[in-house]
């Protein structure tokens, strides 16, 4: 019996011995790593303008494995940043047009010089306009796409439309050069797309959407049925709806999916390999620009697809997904929303 209690004697010494190496081993630990945040320089809160949202960044892969030959995968980095909570809406760029006389590429007339062949009717102001086609129509008609003479950003589907009761609704038929207007005029600029994407994600990671990896309708606005010859408007929208409409991301971010779709600063190649590695990356020599289903054709990168998304036809409603458009088109279904560095803290 003596040698028992002897045994469980030296037992419950050595546990506690361990015990209290185990505590002090845990006590400098904490106290080194006390010591190394207060060696690194002091992280200041990202304060935004208004309207916008901050954006810590950091670094991601920018596209998306296995899905589209264009969205191959890159890693990239991305310094902090403030991004538009919303698309910018009607009432917004009206307030740019008050305030400046700005006219839309829409609003004017071809250059003749750039497009002698074309009579001075053909050159008349108007724009790219989705109607949908009729449940007879042939194939080659399934497009709906349709130039529309007078059509503009203040009557988005053509003469006799208007943008009346649609004041909060994102802006539509504005081109590259339109959208960097306005943001020249609010004192911001466009996202980058890796920007974009960034914001996109909401801080997940390996999603295929902005809310997880299952479609979940009610999250965003996108075409209900089968593109394009039913819309079943389940969503309560047939068209676009107002920004804000549907839930936020996990940045705070409203219609980063659907809507519309939102130009970027990138011109657009066929993969991500001329960001690989980048810090803040961006494509901006135009000439580097390639889309092989166009070649030479210079054309910017947009995201987020749009109220015309639909699973049969574009699916693209995922942040990794892109799409190239020729800057100078102005259409119903894309808008922009703006990018702007933090603002200076003040430490008074």
């Amino acid at each position: 019996m003596a040698t028992e209690a002897n045994l469980s004697l030296s037992y419950l010494r050595a546990d506690a011995s361990f015990s209290a190496g185990f505590l002090v081993v845990v006590v400098l630990v904490l106290s080194l790593a006390l010591l190394l945040l207060r060696a690194l320089p002091a992280q200041a809160a990202i304060s935004c303008p208004a309207g916008m949202q901050p954006i810590a960044g950091g670094r991601f892969l920018i596209g998306a494995a296995g899905l589209l030959p264009e969205e191959s995968e890159a890693a990239v980095q991305v310094r902090p940043f403030c991004l538009g909570r919303t698309e910018v809406s009607n009432q917004d760029f009206a307030a740019f047009v008050a305030a400046t006389g700005y006219r839309t590429q829409a609003e004017r007339p071809l250059p003749a010089e750039q497009f002698p062949a074309l009579s001075v009717a053909e050159r008349a102001p108007g724009s790219v306009v989705f109607k949908s086609p009729s449940m007879h129509a042939q194939v080659q008609e399934l497009s709906g796409w349709e130039w529309v003479p007078g059509a503009d950003w203040r009557h988005p589907q053509g003469p006799g439309s208007s943008i009346d009761t649609l004041g909060d609704h994102p802006v539509v038929q504005v081109s590259v050069a339109d959208a960097e207007a306005y943001a020249a005029w609010a004192g911001a600029a466009l996202p980058s797309e890796a920007q974009w994407e960034f914001a996109a994600r909401g801080g997940l990671k390996d999603r295929v959407f902005s809310w997880g990896n299952t479609w979940r309708p009610g999250q965003a606005n996108t075409w209900q049925g089968e593109f394009p010859l039913s819309n079943s408007g389940e969503d309560g929208y047939l068209g676009t709806a107002p920004v804000a409409s549907f839930p936020a991301n996990g940045y705070g971010l409203y219609d980063m999916i659907g809507n519309v779709w939102e130009w970027t600063s990138d011109w657009y190649q066929p993969d991500h390999a001329a960001v690989d590695g980048g810090l803040d990356p961006r494509v901006v020599d135009e000439a580097a620009s390639l889309d092989p289903r166009e070649p030479g054709v210079a054309k910017h990168v947009i995201k987020g697809g749009s109220f015309l998304c639909a699973p049969n036809f574009c699916s693209r409603f995922r942040p990794a997904a892109r799409e190239a458009e020729s800057p100078d088109t102005g259409t119903s279904h894309i808008g922009f929303r703006l990018v702007s560095p933090p603002l200076p803290v003040s430490h008074g």
